[in-house]
């Protein structure tokens, strides 16, 4: 099941960077190193296999430029662009509109996060919310084994639960600022949404009021 998980976490991150640009295997994997690393340990060995897959279900295409010379012919494998096909670009756009319980996990969450530029509003806050109330879980057990233990634990252990702790409760405080400017910005777009209504409203109000009636004919 995890390695279920960190393909489909690896699809998405390879979709979502082939959608910004065509991109060949060595750009790629820096790529993905500075998407993925900061979240999870990514393995080089994992890409190849991912885009062969991709690649057998049309999802990518491979350009391969004409080679001139000897050299050039030496540094083909090199050479091989990766680009995303209409199906690519499908599938991308139903991954990015996932929102349960795999998208707010350790594992998929900061992939997500790294394409929110990508994803609806709604769905972002959907993920965002669902990180929070994972988290805010975690935060309970973290509470609960500390209270169980801190009598019985030596003070590195006690530290390093502290330690813990503390870096779940600054997340949940970083995902409140963050839900707390999604759902802003959202009343914001739908006020902006709703006066444009009422104006196109108005105008069309105006314009039968200006419409000549028969009996003034």
């Amino acid at each position: 099941m995890a390695a279920k998980k960190g393909a489909g976490v690896l699809e998405l991150a390879v979709l979502g960077l082939l959608h910004e640009s065509p991109m060949h295997g060595y750009e790629l994997r820096k790529r993905l190193n500075a998407v993925l690393g900061m979240f999870r340990a990514f393995s080089y060995g994992s890409l190849y296999p991912c885009l062969k897959q991709l690649l057998a279900s049309g999802l990518i295409m491979e350009d391969r430029p004409e080679e001139h010379t000897a050299l050039a012919l030496q540094s083909r494998r090199s050479k091989i662009v990766y680009k995303l096909t209409a199906d690519g670009k499908e599938r991308l756009q139903e991954l990015l509109t996932e929102a349960g319980p795999a998208s707010w996990e350790d594992e998929g969450f900061g992939v997500r996060f790294a394409f929110f530029s990508h994803t609806r509003a709604d769905v972002r806050l959907r993920i965002l919310e669902g990180r929070r109330s994972r988290l805010e879980e975690r935060l309970e057990a973290f509470r609960a084994a500390l209270a169980r233990t801190r009598e019985r634990v030596d003070s590195y252990t006690l530290e390093l639960q502290n330690h813990g702790l503390e870096s779940v409760e600054r997340e949940v405080r970083w995902l409140n600022e963050l839900i707390g400017r999604e759902r802003a910005e959202q009343e914001q777009q739908a006020e902006r949404r709703q006066a444009e209504q009422d104006r196109q409203d108005r105008s069309s109000e105006t314009t039968t009021q200006d419409m000549p009636r028969d009996h003034d004919r």
